[in-house]
């Protein structure tokens, strides 16, 4: 067992790499990293806590280094990604493609022109 920060709880840091790729409940995650949470952020902002969690583990390079500072390392991303939540909402962050492209903010892209089915089928020069 391990203390990540002087406020955390202790965690088991033993493979936490491979333990935390076996989870799949928000929950779990905060359990097993030992980070407290808001049950109320957690369940409007579950998934995407895990997805920008994902995307900050993403930037790290975990190769050699000791389970002790990977543990660190994973729990910081995810009370990084959990700030995120906690003061913002999942609309304004946009971590997911959904949301991202529906941003009012943005402008639309340029669409494509219809062309009707039946104008397939018309002779050239007919309307």
């Amino acid at each position: 067992m391990s203390n990540c920060s002087a406020e955390s709880r202790p965690i088991d840091v033993t493979d936490i790499l491979a333990r935390l790729k076996g989870l799949s409940a928000a929950e779990d995650f905060f359990t097993a990293l030992g980070v407290a949470s808001d049950p109320k952020v957690l369940n409007v902002s579950r998934l995407h806590i895990l997805k920008r969690m994902g995307q900050y583990l993403a930037e790290e390079d975990f190769s050699e280094l000791p389970d002790r500072v990977i543990a660190a390392r994973s729990r910081a991303t995810l009370e990084r990604a959990y700030e995120d939540f906690a003061s913002s909402s999942p609309l304004a962050q946009r971590v997911f493609k959904v949301l991202k492209d529906h941003d009012p903010d943005k402008p639309a892209a340029s669409r494509r022109a219809f062309v009707p089915f039946e104008s397939i089928f018309k002779p050239s020069g007919q309307e």
